[in-house]
């Protein structure tokens, strides 16, 4: 298998393992473990398939001694899974967690085989920087990531959970109120500085970013004057490999969320990283396509309690809560209205994320980067949960789309090019997968992503990208700020015929 290559395997059933740690229902030649689930587990039957599917270790497959990733992972190295870990809850679905997070199974599942490849000699980490107002104790406990973590603690795994946040808020009513500090990650975090290197070079919004706080001074401080910088887990940074576990998902700011957006768990501090540029494209922002009246007064207002709630923290928040409730009921939801950079022509975010991805390939404990050179990029392998994936409001708020689907690959770009198109999107008209095959100044890849290939046990999902058949492929609603601007056009000569 190669780095342009991409297996797509479909699971028979798209429903996940209730029993946490998730074993596998049957005993496999080339299981560690003897413990058995008294539930079928179809995601570990999945993720089995899709390594067989890829070609590795063949020979050996049915035997004790298949090993599939210990051509990719070898004895003695540290490898991070990077799960996407968002938020513990959804909006309007009490069981919706379950197309917004990665599912414990999944990670279970890659989690054994990354074992075998250790033989015993390494160090697993499961780790991930949710949203700042999001409780890891509720997503760990949902997953059942403490329940697999006591079992492989008990197998003799060194095994180690990590919530990479340096904080965690809480928010009423979408407001923060309080702030609470986390020990963050053990090893420490690692600041880069992009500098001409970054995605950012050119882009003239500085002064104009805008990051994950009310304090947009943090943001433009790291993102001027020629700098770019980005504060970083020192564990993702060290780690031998990543085997990135993101969820299938539409996203607001990004089109997508796959592989290449995940990144920005990995954060030592999310207001480091610049989200959208504040005003309209005529002024070279991305906030809106096109503000009237009612939107300039919004933002007028916005920026003004913003600035009440950084002078008078005691009752500032209290204040904006207030605020916010009437604006709601004046200007519109977030979930209704595009704001924010909400929609396609957000030219900000999938900077942002490529060069987080930059860093992920090129980057040193220190700090500097290695050459810009394939062989020089450290490994990042990527396993997609769309069992039960999201569309529409994502990445929080999504409708679920039972696609029944494991997506894996060796390189996060040509994944996440993979993902675009089977979700029935095209993958030109999605900045952060478009520009991953394009950076100029250390490159992620070194071809395009129609010479991406489609590897499946399902005939229709083999070969070319571009020449799958357009009804072989799902119809994912995309988030209504990029609706009408991403959707493929299906083209009839490339329908299946009876």
């Amino acid at each position: 298998m190669n780095e342009k290559q991409v297996v797509v395997e479909k699971v028979d059933d798209q429903v996940y393992p209730k029993q946490a740690p998730f074993c596998p229902h049957e005993h496999y030649p080339e299981s560690l473990f003897t413990t058995l689930g008294s539930e079928r587990n179809a995601v570990y039957e999945g993720v089995r398939a899709c390594l067989y599917v890829a070609g590795l270790d063949l020979e050996h497959y049915g035997t004790a001694t298949w090993n599939p990733l210990g051509g990719l992972i070898q004895p003695g190295e540290t490898v991070l899974l990077k799960p996407n870990l968002v938020k513990e809850y959804h909006p309007r679905d009490p069981n919706g967690w379950q197309y917004v997070l990665t599912h414990g199974s999944v990670i279970r599942a890659v989690a054994d085989y990354v074992w075998k490849a250790l033989d015993g000699r390494g160090k697993i980490i499961v780790a991930d920087a949710p949203q700042t107002d999001s409780s890891f104790e509720k997503i760990v406990h949902i997953l059942g990531l403490d329940s697999i973590r006591d079992f492989y603690r008990t197998q003799g795994v060194d095994f180690e959970l990590i919530d990479l946040r340096q904080e965690e808020w809480i928010s009423q009513d979408d407001v923060i109120v309080n702030r609470r500090r986390l020990p963050g990650d053990p090893r420490g975090y690692t600041a880069f500085d992009l500098g001409i290197h970054s995605e950012f070079t050119d882009h003239g919004g500085a002064g104009r970013y805008y990051g994950a706080d009310y304090d947009i001074g943090e943001v433009n401080q790291h993102h001027s004057g020629g700098h770019h910088e980005y504060l970083i887990s020192t564990s993702a940074v060290q780690c031998d490999v990543i085997f990135s576990l993101p969820k299938l998902k539409t996203h607001k700011k990004a089109g997508i969320t796959v592989s290449l957006k995940n990144l920005v768990g990995i954060n030592g501090d999310k207001n480091w990283l610049p989200h959208h540029t504040e005003g309209d494209p005529s002024t070279g922002g991305d906030e809106h396509p096109s503000p009237d009246a009612k939107h300039r007064t919004e933002r007028v207002s916005a920026a003004y309690f913003r600035r009440l709630l950084l002078l008078m923290p005691g009752v500032g928040p209290l204040l904006y809560r207030l605020v916010r409730r009437v604006g709601i009921r004046v200007f519109g939801n977030t979930e209704e209205v595009i704001r924010s950079g909400n929609w396609w022509g957000n030219d900000t975010a999938w900077r942002m994320c490529l060069d987080l991805n930059k860093i992920i390939f090129y980057g040193n404990p220190d700090g500097t980067l290695r050459p810009s050179a394939p062989n020089n990029r450290k490994r990042h392998y990527v396993l997609v949960d769309g069992i039960i994936a999201g569309e529409g409001r994502g990445p929080m708020n999504p409708d679920p789309v039972p696609a029944g689907i494991l997506i894996f690959g060796l390189h996060p770009a040509s994944v996440d090019a993979a993902c675009a198109y089977l979700m029935g999107y095209d993958p030109e008209r999605i900045p952060i997968v478009r520009q991953a095959f394009r950076c100029q100044s250390y490159p992620l890849a070194e071809w395009d992503w129609r010479d991406v290939w489609l590897i499946s046990s399902q005939q229709e999902w083999n070969g070319l990208l571009p020449r799958i058949a357009d009804d072989a492929t799902f119809r994912f609603e995309p988030h209504f700020g990029w609706k009408g601007h991403i959707e493929r056009v299906i083209d009839h000569t490339k329908v299946r015929r009876a």
